[in-house]
């Protein structure tokens, strides 16, 4: 069964809109856990445009009351960023290769010329008992290096994959993906996945096997407003677990 892990940026950058504190993170992430949810991420920027500093702590101080749900924050490892971490101590990690700058992330880590600093990163995520991850594109030559520098487990970046569903070209792509996970598995390293994900195409995604986790956030919170927070919760529950869904919704 594949974790579905809800990531509440856009409910932070929907709150920030009116500078006041509605919608409270902390109560939607408890009303998304009430309906099954067992993961939450966060990906704090420097800018703080939609997730907070503060949001981090708030949100580990509230998570440690459901010890079967996982915290996971992802971001760029700065020292201010990874001083975040170790303060909050999250089951997981995901290190991402953004430019501070960037509007959102889109694409994977070129491990072999970021060696160094992702060995040292690492290194202190796993001396801290904290699970890691990097954000990596569909290349089975590039799994070789994330064993290298110590990473527990990679994240899939799933942007073409999404863009591509639907179409010719998807069957060539779901195949580097599945290549991907495979040599990953085969080396002992876990596959999580993320990055337009819907509740359209996740169902085909997950025909590859052994996908640990994934992480969705902006559709899931479009779909929630169109078609409600508990049916669409539900739908995503049902196709991570291979279980018939509720379709006629979408």
């Amino acid at each position: 069964m594949t974790m579905l892990s809800v990531n509440v940026n856009k409910i932070a950058l929907l709150r920030n809109s009116r500078g006041r504190d509605f919608p409270n993170l902390c109560n939607f992430v408890g009303k998304v856990i009430n309906l099954g949810v067992k993961g939450v991420t966060v990906h704090p920027r420097p800018d703080e445009r939609h997730v907070t500093r503060q949001d981090v702590h708030d949100l580990a101080e509230f998570l440690s009351l459901y010890p079967d749900v996982e915290f996971n924050i992802e971001g760029y490892p700065s020292e201010e960023f990874l001083a975040l971490v170790l303060a909050a101590k999250p089951a997981q990690c995901t290190l991402v290769p953004d430019d501070p700058a960037q509007l959102t992330s889109d694409h994977g880590w070129d491990v072999g010329v970021n060696k160094t600093l992702l060995s040292s990163v690492l290194a202190r995520l796993t001396e801290a008992g904290i699970r890691s991850s990097l954000f990596l594109d569909p290349n089975p030559e590039l799994v070789a290096g994330v064993k290298t520098v110590g990473a527990d487990r990679i994240e899939l970046y799933t942007e073409g994959y999404a863009q591509h569903y639907g179409l010719e070209s998807e069957h060539r792509l779901f195949e580097s993906y599945k290549a991907t996970a495979e040599q990953a598995q085969q080396l002992g390293i876990g596959v999580n996945a993320g990055h337009d994900l819907d509740i359209k195409n996740l169902r085909r995604f997950l025909e590859i096997p052994k996908i640990l986790e994934v992480s969705i956030g902006h559709a899931l919170v479009v779909e929630s407003i169109l078609h409600g927070l508990e049916p669409v919760i539900k739908e995503y529950l049902a196709i991570c677990a291979g279980e018939e869904g509720l379709s006629h919704y979408y």
